[in-house]
């Protein structure tokens, strides 16, 4: 699930860096919170970080004593991404194995849907397999699946969430081909 959220960083601006002109200083301070935010990747409490959206309010600067950098605090909104126990979604079939597949959702690729929980599609193998069920209903790579979240779990060392989903419920399964 897309979220908005509103948070308050530090902003370390290299002593080289600054520049009298107010403007120039603004970009640098905008420039490292961005590059900041792309390199934080994701947090177990507010998951995967998508965009920064405003800059709500740049606070006074103080200067480190050791280094002469200066740290700024800054205020702003951005768009996050977390999955959720019970939620419903939809994502894309990127490989199939024996005992199940993984989907896509979002920046989430770590989703497993165990062959038990899709009990009624069977496993058939070759060089593109498949599952498929007595409607002729077919998961293979690259159909967009709609499942509910049995469980998410956030792992620190690479800073992303695994997932394990089901298609045990109402208007869940295979939705169509993705045209990615």
């Amino acid at each position: 699930m897309y979220l908005k959220s509103r948070l308050s960083w530090n902003v370390i601006i290299p002593a080289e860096n600054l520049d009298i002109e107010g403007l120039m200083l603004q970009k640098a301070i905008v420039l490292r919170l961005l590059e900041d935010f792309a390199s934080k990747k994701a947090t177990k409490n507010l998951g995967y970080f998508i965009a920064v959206t405003t800059m709500e309010k740049i606070g006074e600067g103080k200067v480190r004593q050791h280094t002469g950098d200066v740290l700024f605090p800054v205020d702003f909104s951005c768009i996050t991404f977390n999955i959720f126990r019970g939620e419903i979604l939809e994502g894309v079939v990127h490989k199939i194995l024996k005992h199940g597949v993984f989907l896509r959702c979002g920046p989430t690729d770590k989703i497993y849907l165990s062959h038990q929980k899709m009990s009624d599609y069977k496993y058939v193998p070759g060089e593109n397999p498949i599952f498929m069920n007595e409607k002729m209903s077919r998961i293979e790579r690259d159909t967009v699946v709609r499942f509910i979240v049995v469980g998410a779990r956030y792992v620190e060392a690479e800073k992303e969430f695994q997932a394990v989903v089901s298609l045990e419920g109402d208007y869940l399964g295979p939705i169509s081909q993705s045209s990615v």
